[in-house]
């Protein structure tokens, strides 16, 4: 048996320093070349035990450990997180959750952290960029213990207000916290390490955390026995001069150039030959190398590796990928179940897309945490047949589409403005959702605003003294409306019951309106109606609301005076009628 060295990955809001925490690692300039300075893909690095002991050799000395050292994935938000799966799971064995200690926990944070409690998975904090600390005195590469030394006692100060505020937040979350230098069991807190990704400091501190909690509490996970390899595919993509290539995560046995491979894809696993294996080199960085790729012959595991074989079509970031060794059928019955998702579905829902199997399962998950029903689920990009069949859905509120860090295809733009499905995207999931319910809440208003002008509505007005414009055919007289609303072609009765007259129309000024509300001064032509007859000032009036239409009416919002109104109603229509509107 042969421990591997543990898959960390990192994750943390946007701008929160997880690249640049890793470039200081590794001694790359990965951020700077990334558009935006944002993480584009997904990237792995291995961290060798040897440049552990350089690094940390302040603090451990001459101890040595077994675990052979770190192998680290970088994050575009946590969609790598949630592509390493494997059986269910999460494959990563620890995670560093990166929070600016300025900022704190913000919305990706909280995201992150609920992954990460998700799966089980144990995780450091790394309370970054204190170099911006007021008065804080840099001193690079040095462990934190030994800088925080030389600070003055009010930035001290400052630094343990940040982290009790963390801690009070972490807390809030469920979660345990402390700085890791003042743990007596790490089994009962989770360890936050100060760094900055800009001058080194904490960076000794956070990889001696790393590498002792994996010793400690992970050697027996971390044990990999020698046989055909297992992996998880981060990402499926086109690389210039050589083709179609995987990013792939070794966690299990070997790869060797020339194996039998069956990989995960949309449909039935597909099988075919590992051409090349490109492994960058200790330090380098698998998606932006500084150098060139090493073509190796096999590799063990834990390892990020670039796989080219025959052909790729149809595979997907999030699948498995396992080299066949006797039973073929018994290897790929593995891959149908795990790349199998168990999303429930319901009739009436949303369709749902992401860009790998892992992410597909995250935006799953939140979506159901929010209650928001799921009718078809898909990986892949947005197409015009997905526009088409959303836009057949009952409900309007489910004639969207949720894409999780996908594209939108040319001819699915072009069938948005035919058929008028609401697509949203976002490679951030509290965002995603957010604009959804935002949407579904200007819909619901714009749904209640339609049916309210299809019902008779609760409404009642008071005829003004001195605003008798013309005593009939039609009569024209001022009223205040009360409470409700009223509109033309709506039938008016008195408190005792009778009618008045129907509502033939409402203007104010020189302005016809289709409606007036609570409050409005208007003046209205009521047809069939004489003032000093049916209808006299200060006379109290009432929509009249046929009997069939009152419980429908029970499915509206009604404010406090429309309901009034509507129970004044009905007291005056039970006078005759007892059971009227029941």
């Amino acid at each position: 048996m042969v421990i591997r060295q543990p898959i960390v990955s990192v994750l943390g809001h946007v701008d929160h320093g997880k690249t640049s925490l890793l470039d200081y690692i590794r001694g790359s300039t990965v951020v700077e070349r990334e558009a935006g300075l944002i993480t584009q893909h997904i990237g792995a690095t291995e961290v060798p035990i040897e440049h552990i002991y350089e690094v940390c050799a302040d603090l451990i000395g001459e101890k040595k450990f077994s675990v052979p050292g770190l192998l680290f994935i970088d994050t575009p938000g946590h969609q790598s997180f949630t592509s390493l799966r494997a059986r269910g799971g999460s494959l990563a064995d620890l995670a560093v959750l990166v929070v600016d200690v300025r900022e704190g926990m913000k919305p990706q944070t909280v995201e992150s952290l609920s992954i990460l409690k998700r799966f089980k998975t144990p995780f450091v904090v790394a309370l970054n960029k204190i170099d911006l600390i007021s008065g804080w005195v840099p001193h690079p590469d040095k462990p934190f213990i030994l800088s925080l030394k030389d600070q003055h006692e009010d930035v001290a100060a400052e630094l343990d207000n940040s982290l009790y505020n963390l801690s009070a937040r972490l807390h809030q979350e469920g979660i345990s916290a402390e700085r890791y230098d003042r743990i007596d069991d790490f089994t009962k807190n989770f360890a936050v390490v100060p760094v900055s990704a800009k001058t080194g400091e904490g960076i000794p501190d956070l990889l001696l955390v790393l590498i002792g909690l994996a010793q400690r509490f992970l050697e027996t996970e971390l044990k990999t026995e020698e046989g055909p390899g297992r992996g998880t595919i981060l990402e499926v993509k086109e690389e210039r001069g050589l083709g179609p290539a995987l990013d792939v995560i070794v966690y299990s046995g070997t790869i060797a150039r020339g194996d039998t491979v069956a990989l995960g894809t949309t449909s039935r696993p597909l099988v075919t030959k590992v051409k090349a294996i490109l492994k960058p080199r200790p330090l380098d960085e698998i998606r932006d190398p500084r150098e060139k790729f090493d073509s190796v012959k096999e590799v063990s595991a834990a390892a990020g590796v670039k796989v080219l074989c025959q052909t790729l079509e149809g595979v997907v970031a999030g699948a498995p990928l396992k080299i066949i060794m006797g039973d073929r059928d018994e290897v790929i019955k593995e891959i149908e179940e795990e790349t199998r998702l168990s999303i429930p579905t319901s009739e009436d829902g949303i369709l749902i897309k992401a860009d790998a199997i892992g992410s597909l399962e995250a935006l799953a998950y939140e979506a159901h945490n929010a209650d928001i029903p799921i009718k078809k689920f898909e990986v892949g990009a947005i197409s015009r047949r997905d526009i088409v069949e959303a836009s057949a859905y009952t409900d309007p509120l489910h004639k969207a589409i949720l894409g999780f860090n996908v594209e939108v295809l040319p001819e699915a733009r072009e069938a948005v403005l035919t058929y008028g499905t609401k697509v949203f995207t976002n490679d951030v999931l509290y965002r995603l959702f957010e604009d959804y319910q935002k949407w579904v809440e200007e819909q619901k208003r714009e749904i209640e605003a339609a049916k309210r002008s299809e019902y008779a509505f609760p409404g009642k007005v008071k005829v003004l003294p001195n605003c008798v414009f013309r005593v009939s055919k039609p009569a024209i007289v001022g009223v205040r409306v009360l409470s409700g609303r009223v509109r033309p072609g709506q039938m008016l009765i008195s408190v005792d019951g009778r009618e008045v007259g129907k509502i033939r129309s409402i203007r104010t000024g020189e302005d016809a309106l289709k409606e007036a509300i609570m409050g409005a001064e208007v003046a209205i032509g009521i047809e069939g109606a004489t003032v000093g007859r049916q209808v006299n000032v200060e006379d109290i009036l009432y929509v009249e609301i046929p009997e069939s239409r009152v419980k429908e009416l029970e499915d509206f919002e009604l404010n406090a005076d429309e309901r009034m109104t509507l129970d004044e109603l009905m007291r005056i229509k039970r006078k005759e009628d007892r059971f009227w509107g029941m």
